[in-house]
């Protein structure tokens, strides 16, 4: 209504978008998230406001910048960036676990294309930071926490790594390092605690970026360990100012649902908390569901598509795939109007299975496929890791609903269809409500088909549990796709929308 001003919702990147690191350029804010095992890696985002964000690439969206070779394991792949503007570049920093360290990538638009790798492999350690001296060395700091003297243009080292602090004496994974020159101190910002309920963030300040540091009296300055807060494991954090000079801070948490322990299934996302400062330290403020308006213009928000019907030559930046996409196992020119995926792996427990997905970022939401399976078997997937998975996959004539958690891999419904032709597939999920038991899981998982005029047929209703971080373990979340089995798999349309409460998206 004219004269308002609503509230903004947290978080403002929804969905598996965890390790957030920000810039600004100008009136432009800019932020990387860790990727992991999916390809094109490293989602880029732009925001005028700090709340509204729009995903404009992926940094790494070229084999030749990113190995990820069949047998890297789920969780491992692209950790952590760290993304920079300076000198008039962009600069981002990564750790590819599975194979190649420390890599670092440059471009003069976030939006790419970026530059190949410049590899260091005299740096250690994940979580790599990038900042610089007022006289132009550059300093790289990683988890330990440790840092080394680079060239950033060459990826040569100067001396050896050395300590520099590492929050509480005894806090686990000291780790996400941050270093800011602001006003007469160098602030180093860093989580502890492991990305766990007990994740905080801590922050010590020196005169020089070597330090020494002295730790703010009030560590940690945010954490929600202990609390039943409804967002948790709230941690890894990047500082940055808004377009009024005030400070803010990205950072990540989780929404556990249900029962004992608390099940998140999204995985961890991308939160905003205002920072003010008192005494030459940051003081952060409350983080939660609702944030209060900042004192800006925000911009319109700008909703990605419900559905896609692939009528384009090149996906959209939010489709993702497992370790690479060869153009011959997917493509959208082998038939017009079509997704064409041909199998690789014959199922989702492999690692190379054929899959083209986009996060789920909504607790309670319906997605739907138009499959065409005559010259194969594929179908729709809920996917967390290789070994957590629920998939609704359409042969000619029949549909099945197959589970696989932990070792046991089940059929647990079939249904009849038209023996040719396309079929519409269709996976809802819906929380759980109000937690009336300590073992209630997070939220239900229906999976069935749909016929012409839109009604549903639920062949499985499943606990979802079991595609959650605290059953499967690991740094991801759900991701809902495509994927074919055996042969190709036509896909006509994907259409995904929030169906309920549960958060923004």
């Amino acid at each position: 209504m004219p004269g308002t001003n609503p509230p903004v919702t947290n978080p403002v990147i929804p969905g598996f978008h965890p390790d957030p690191s920000i810039c600004r350029a100008g009136e432009d804010y800019y932020l990387a998230c860790s990727s992991f095992e999916y390809f094109p890696g490293v989602p880029i985002f732009h925001s005028r406001d700090l709340v509204h964000w729009t995903q404009i690439g992926n940094a790494l969206d070229r084999p030749g910048q990113l190995r990820l070779p069949p047998d890297s394991r789920s969780s491992g792949g692209v950790y952590a960036p760290t993304l920079r503007h300076h000198d008039g570049r962009f600069w981002l920093i990564v750790t590819n676990v599975s194979g190649d360290g420390n890599l670092l990538f440059t471009s003069t638009d976030p939006a790419g294309p970026w530059s190949d790798p410049i590899r260091l492999p005299g740096v250690h350690g994940i979580d790599p930071d990038l900042a610089w001296d007022d006289d132009g060395t550059c300093w790289c700091t990683t988890a330990g926490v440790g840092q080394i003297r680079i060239d950033p243009h060459t990826g040569e080292t100067f001396g050896e790594r050395r300590s520099l602090w590492s929050g509480a004496p005894g806090a686990k994974a000291p780790e996400a390092p941050h270093l800011y020159h602001i006003g007469d101190y160098w602030y180093l910002l860093i989580a502890e605690g492991g990305t766990e309920r007990c994740h905080g963030v801590s922050i010590a300040r020196g005169r020089t970026p070597q330090g020494p540091f002295e730790p703010c009296p009030a560590n940690p300055v945010l954490t929600h360990r202990g609390t039943d807060h409804p967002i948790q494991n709230t941690g890894h954090a990047d500082l940055v100012q808004g377009p009024d000079g005030s400070w803010w801070m990205v950072l990540l948490g989780v929404r556990p649902h249900g029962g004992t322990p608390g099940w998140h299934v999204l995985g961890r996302e991308t939160f905003l908390v205002p920072v003010t400062w008192s005494d030459g330290w940051p003081v952060v403020g409350e983080l939660s569901p609702v944030l209060a308006r900042p004192p800006w213009p925000l911009q319109e928000p700008s909703a990605p598509p419900v559905r896609d019907d692939f009528d384009l030559g090149e996906l959209a930046p939010g489709w993702i795939s497992l370790r690479s996409r060869p153009e011959e196992n997917c493509t959208t020119k082998e038939r017009a109007g079509w997704l064409s995926l041909r199998a690789a792996g014959a199922s989702l427990d492999d690692p190379d299975v054929t899959f083209v997905g986009r996060r789920q970022q909504h607790v309670s939401c319906r997605t739907r496929v138009l499959v065409d399976p005559a010259q194969g078997r594929g179908g729709l997937a809920v996917r967390l890791d290789e070994q957590h998975h629920y998939e609704i996959e359409a042969t000619p004539g029949e549909v099945r609903v197959l589970t696989r958690v932990g070792p046991f891999r089940s059929e647990v419904a079939s249904h009849p269809t038209a023996a040719d032709g396309p079929v519409t597939l269709r996976i809802e999920t819906a929380v759980t409500g109000t937690v009336s038991d300590a073992r209630q899981g997070p939220d239900t998982v229906s999976l069935g088909v749909e016929d012409a005029r839109g009604a549903f047929t639920e062949l499985a209703a499943l606990d979802g549990r079991y595609l959650s971080t605290e059953v499967a373990g690991g740094f991801t979340g759900r991701v809902i796709g495509m994927y074919a089995a055996a042969g190709t798999v036509h896909f006509d349309w994907f259409d995904y929308e929030p169906s309920g409460p549960g958060g923004p998206g």
